[in-house]
Parts: structure tokens; sequence; C-alpha cells
């Protein structure tokens, strides 16, 4: 008996101890404990396993290597887009090219919030238009085209054009506001419906100004911008003393996780890697071929039961053939066509060939620099930061400071708008002793810049240099200028010049693909064109893209036997 009675109380003592013990390490494994000092964290703060939501339109594109340059032929003997091998990283691209409706709804915004009749706001809305009179043909009839393309409901899911880089630039902007305001309003941290009720010039939501100076934005106005969100704590009470303590994170930050990042123009590689969708012809952890278009074959028809002869995207097929015999197996399109009218590629991106050409991010050089960088290659980075006041504050745009350019045909651009805030380039204090830049604009870094021109004189100083380098830049490009007389009368300067030895400059940008109006050549996602930012066709387009926060992909890699 007294034996037994012994154990059983060694056995009650071993389970208590096993309990606490468990107990501990279920505290000390809590979700909401920190793995670096073992406190307690605000779950509510701590958002680090939120994962990166797709924003409206939006697909996403495995990152991954790849040749960018592959091409079977260069007829054209550009020598512009040779092999070099290169890594992109995950980011997700818009579905379709930006559609004339979705721009118009742009324009609509724009109308409401500016209105164009003032004349503080009358370059906003006429900068942001796109130029409908890119249909004209001096020997053919377009009007059809000029008067209705951009605003008839017919062509609302065509993909706008008379766009040029720097309006879909803007665009961009504006659309990274819009997702990310009404993110905010859907939970919480904006009152509802003001985006549309309570928004005006004076009055707006900016990004970057609510993340930097939540306070400012909408003007300062308190009523709209909440705090706390959803679920919002209550007005904390006084303590013991009688004070009340100020609430911290109140707004939503980068570390809530709802913020997306934002819309942009994909850059060069980005583009040619998500056209060329590799991705749909590997075999264990190589191509099984070449890729001429970026759907598999060396055709442009498909060889689908269901679909043979069909052409596979819109195209000119030749001297007056824009689509083929009407009736039968033609590409269904004499100028473009609305989206999602051919087969989408392995990454489920529709027209990445063919309808329109699209615009890129970067600035167009002959040559792709792989000995600089080989991840996530882009040229044309210019870096800037926020503009701080005399009172140490974060400078917000006005109506008085908004910065309008004349472009170089004469055309007005609006680039900055009140609520955002002021940008200026980097200056030594960001760039002292680094090792990775050293100025706020690296457009020519290792190309266009003195060390690499062929007149560059490695003996002589800097300055001698430039007195005597004269036309002698690396890219002696046209200069036109425009500027306004003392009437305010524009007067524009045409480059007469016969030493100008060629058209690329800092102002020329990269587009990609074919467009309605190319040959099946230009189908090739490799294949690389330029065009002045500020000028617009009626073949260029051009689509969003996003970066990818967090890891390479959310999918399990499973082995392949």
């Amino acid at each position: 008996m007294k034996v037994n009675k012994i154990i059983a109380l060694r056995l009650m003592l071993s389970v208590t101890m096993i309990v606490g013990f468990a107990s501990c390490s279920k505290k000390s494994s809590s979700k909401n404990a920190s793995r670096a000092t073992g406190w307690n964290v605000d779950s509510k703060n701590a958002s680090s396993s939120k994962k990166q939501v797709a924003g409206p339109g939006l697909v996403f594109v495995e990152g991954g290597t790849f040749t960018m340059g592959k091409v079977q032929d260069d007829v054209m003997h550009d020598w512009n887009n040779t092999p070099t091998q290169q890594h992109v990283q995950s980011f997700y691209m818009d579905e379709t090219e930006v559609t004339n409706f979705m721009y118009l709804e742009y324009l609509d915004w724009l109308k409401n919030v500016f209105p164009p009749s003032e004349e503080s706001y009358k370059y906003i809305y006429e900068g942001a238009s796109p130029d409908t009179l890119v249909w004209r043909n001096r020997l053919g009839y377009n009007e059809t085209m000029t008067n209705n393309y951009l605003r008839h409901p017919a062509y609302a899911n065509y993909p706008v054009v008379g766009v040029n880089w720097i309006q879909a630039v803007e665009f961009s902007q504006w659309r990274t506001d819009r997702v990310n305001e009404a993110i905010l309003e859907q939970n919480g941290y904006l009152k509802k419906n003001a985006k549309t009720n309570d928004v005006s010039a004076e009055s707006s939501f900016s990004t970057e100004t609510y993340l930097k100076a939540p306070t400012m934005t909408y003007g300062g106005n308190e009523e709209i911008v909440l705090k706390g969100g959803k679920g919002a704590r209550k007005s904390p009470k006084a303590g013991k003393d009688g004070i009340v303590a100020e609430q911290k994170n109140v707004y939503a930050q980068r570390s809530s996780g709802l913020i997306l990042p934002e819309y942009r123009l994909p850059t060069e590689a980005e583009w040619e890697y998500a056209a060329a969708a590799d991705v749909g012809q590997r075999e264990y952890n190589i191509y099984k071929g070449q890729k001429k278009y970026p759907w598999s074959g060396s055709y442009t028809r498909s060889g689908k039961r269901q679909s043979k002869g069909d052409q596979l995207a819109n195209f000119k097929q030749g001297n007056g053939d824009y689509g083929g015999i009407a009736g039968w197996s033609d590409d269904g399109a004499d100028i473009t066509n609305a989206v999602k009218k051919y087969p989408a590629n392995d990454f489920g991106l529709y027209d990445m060939a063919g309808n329109v050409a699209e615009w890129v991010a970067d600035v167009y050089r002959p040559i792709i620099d792989n000995e600089a960088n080989d991840f996530n290659y882009f040229r044309g980075n210019r870096y800037t930061k926020n503009k701080i006041g005399p009172d140490g504050k974060v400078e917000i745009v006005t109506l008085e400071t908004m910065k309008k350019d004349t472009l170089s045909n004469g055309k007005v651009i609006v680039r900055s708008f009140p609520g955002q805030i002021a940008q200026v380039p980097v200056d030594e204090n960001e760039t002292y002793l680094r090792q990775n830049f050293d100025k706020s604009n690296n457009i020519n870094y290792r190309d266009g810049d003195k060390q690499s021109s062929k007149y560059y004189d490695f003996g002589s100083s800097e300055s001698d240099t430039d007195k005597e380098k004269g036309d002698k830049s690396m890219y002696n490009s046209p200069k036109h200028n425009v500027t306004t007389d003392s009437l305010g009368s524009m007067v524009r300067k045409y480059d007469r010049s016969s030493k100008r030895t060629t058209l690329i400059n800092d102002d020329v940008r990269v587009y990609k693909g074919g467009s309605w109006r190319d040959r099946a050549y230009w189908l090739d996602p490799a294949q690389r064109r330029y065009f002045p930012q500020d000028m617009a066709t009626d073949y260029i387009g051009f689509r969003c893209a996003m970066s990818r926060v967090g890891p390479k992909s959310d999918k399990k890699k499973s082995v392949r036997n």
C-alpha cells in the first residue's frame, strides 16, 4: 500500500510538470510572441505573414531566368538585341492592354476634380487626353477613327492609342492612388465614399502622402482620414494621473500589409520575359527549344483541331493586307481589336504579340549591358527623394507649385498634382561613399557618358573635355526647343542642323511587340524599337505592371519523375 501511494504521488508530480512545461512552451510559442525577444507583439501590427494580393486587372508572373534578345533572324541588321542571360523577379502584369474604357475613367476623374473650364486646371485634362489625330493619313480616310475610336462604346474594350510614354506613366500613378484609396476605404481608414463625394483639387488622396504624412492627406481633413480602421480600438481612457496617452499606429502603414506597391510601366526585361512565357515549354530546368512567338511553334496560325488555321494575333500580313480575305480565317480585325480576342500565352496574358505595340519603362540604347547587371535589368533610373520644407516637414504640391512640362511638340503636361509630395533629385547625402550608385540620373551609366564616348580624352581634365567636346557627344540627336515669349505665345524652334547623326537621346523610350500595322517579324518578343517619349501613334498602347513583394511563388515545388 505504501509503495503504491509513492508511485501514485510520483505520477501526479510528473503529470503536473509535463502540463507546466507544455503551458510554458505554449506561451513562449504564442502567435504574438517575438522570435527575437520573446515579448508579446500586438498581432494587429504584426503583419509579416500577410501575402500580397494581386491588384485589379493584374496576373501573377513568376520570375526566373531567360535569354533576353534571342531571335531567329535579324533582317534589319540592327544588332540591338544580341542574346544576354537575365533574371527577372516575380511581378504582376495587366492581363490585357489598358483599354479606352479604363483610360476614359482616368479622364473622367481628372475632369471632375480639375475642371478644365477653370484657367488654373486647363492643362491637366488637356495634357492627359490622347491624341486622336494620330489616325489621320495624308492619303487615307480615317476620320471615323479620329472622331470615334476613343469615346464610342463600340471601341470601349479596344486598347487605347494616341498616348505618349509620359501620359502612360501619369496614368499608372493615378491608378496606384485610386486602388489604394479604395483599399483604405474598405478597411475603414478613409471615410466612406470620400473618394467621390469629398475629393477636390485641394483635397485629394496620394498614396505616398498618406504613408509619409497621413494628416496632410485630403488637405488635412480629419473627418475623411480616419484613425484605426475597421474594428478600431476605443478612444483611450485617462490614466490615474488624468493624462490621456496619445494613440500610436492609428493609420495604415507599409507594415499593415494593405497598401499595394505602385502600378508602373513594366521594364523591357519584364515585358519580354512575360511575353516569351518560356514556362510553357520547359523540361526539368531547361528550355525545350527556342520560341519564335509568345505561343509555341513557328507559325502564326493555330494548329489546334478546334481552331485550325485561325490567326493567333492581330498583325499586318502583307502589303494592303491587314486582316486577310473577308469571311474566313482572317485575323478578325483591320485596325486594332478588342482585348481577349486571341488566345492568352502560358502566363495568361493576352495580346503580347499584335494588336498594339506597348511602351515599356526603359530608355533606349542599342545594347543591353549584362556585364553591368543581369538582375532586374533596367536603364532609366532617376533617383529622387521627398522635398523637405522650411518647417522640417515634407512639402506638399499645391496649385501654385504644380510642375508643367512643355513637350517638344508644344503640348503641356502636368507632372505633379496638388496633394502629392514634391520630389527633388538625391544629393551627396544619399550618394556619399556608396558603391551601388553615385548620382541621381543614371540613364547614361556605362553608355553615353563622357567616359564611354570615343571622343573622351583620358589624359585631359574634365573641364577641358567639355570645351573640346562640342557636338561630339555619344548621341548627337536633334535638339528641338519650345519656349514662351513675353506675351505668352509659344515659340517652336525646330533643329535643322545637318550635323545630327542619330535620333537616340535620353528622351526616347523602348516599345515592344508587334502591332496591327506590323508584319509578323515584329511579333517576336525579343524585337525592340524606340520612339520619342513625348509623341504618340495609332499603334502604340501600354499595360501596367506591379512588383511582387515576398516569396517568389506561393506554390510548393514538387519533384518530377
